[in-house]
């Protein structure tokens, strides 16, 4: 009993200390934080996005889920893409430096959220792009705001029938690590996960600084609490016939021997569709952004875009 005591004293001290020094921390670092992109206003809320380029036609661009900085992590895409493009990054409620919500995280809010964004940005036609948990997402947005997307790119997007969706995440678990500052001690102890990737160093220094400070909030958290709802709510969905559809996916995946599969059943679906394969992580954009651009521009130059009804 002296023993199993003292190992629970020596866990509570951990914790206290690691708990302090969190919310020591996020107080610092929060101030070091630096802006990008600007503001729009979005069901009473601040949404954050950047705009850069000029090109003839826009890209709306979203995150993969929980991704800390959305702008910061697709650096390297936007500015391979914004020589021809313009691009619209999308920092989504809870992600980057927009502002949190109480509203629950289903796909619908989602959707009607970032396109109260476009909607604020007067952008009529765009071309929707976007990373893993977009793919869901997309084929929701596409369906209810049929006469604006011009086509659909997916970076290793999720596929709305995917199985394995339905999983049961320790939320608590993972809000404990988060709120306890575990989760900062574990991600100084991983290293630089964007070491050898080709990111700047003070991006890099900027990316670790949100996401120590908002990294897992409770906004994320909501939504993971929904992803099993949302994709069995959006499992039976397809992309219009006549809507470009290019799917990146990663051919190497492991955990999933379905998921190029998954993919060419999902571009079989448009007239237009299109899939390219790829070896490398699930965020391909972070080492093959140059080929995924020089691929997007030969698909580009071969399809017709979805004209509004």
């Amino acid at each position: 009993m002296k023993i199993l005591g003292g190992i629970i004293g020596v866990l509570v001290l951990f914790i206290g200390i690691t708990f302090i020094v969190n919310v020591i921390s996020n107080g610092i670092e929060k101030k070091k934080i630096e802006s990008y992109g600007q503001y729009v206003n979005v069901d009473g809320k601040k949404m954050n996005v950047l705009i850069q380029g000029s090109g003839e036609q826009t890209i709306v661009l979203l995150p993969g889920q929980g991704t800390a900085s959305p702008v910061l992590d697709f650096k390297p895409l936007i500015d391979q893409l914004t020589p021809s493009y313009k691009v619209v990054a999308i920092e989504p409620l809870g992600y980057g430096l927009s502002d949190g919500t109480d509203k629950e995280r289903t796909t619908e809010n989602i959707i009607s959220e970032i396109h109260e964004a476009v909607e604020q940005l007067g952008l009529k036609r765009y071309i929707l792009m976007g990373h893993s948990i977009t793919g869901l997402y997309a084929v929701s947005y596409v369906n209810a705001y049929p006469d604006e997307v011009q086509a659909f790119v997916g970076i290793d997007s999720s596929v709305p029938n995917q199985p394995g969706m339905d999983v049961k995440l320790p939320l608590k678990a993972m809000k404990f690590a988060k709120d306890s500052g575990v989760m900062r001690l574990l991600t100084k102890l991983s290293g630089d996960s964007f070491k050898s990737l080709d990111y700047d160093e003070h991006t890099k220094e900027q990316m670790k600084l949100i996401t120590n400070v908002h990294g897992n909030n409770s906004t994320l958290m909501n939504e993971l609490s929904h992803l099993g709802s949302n994709f069995k709510n959006g499992s039976k969905l397809k992309y219009p016939q006549d809507l470009p559809v290019l799917l990146f996916a990663q051919s190497n995946n492991e955990n999933n021997k379905q998921w190029i599969p998954l993919h060419e059943e999902q571009a079989k679906q448009s007239s237009q569709g299109k899939l390219i394969p790829m070896v490398g992580s699930h965020y391909l954009h972070h080492t093959k952004y140059k080929e995924i651009v020089e691929e997007f521009k030969e698909y580009m130059k071969t399809v017709q875009l979805k004209q509004a009804q």
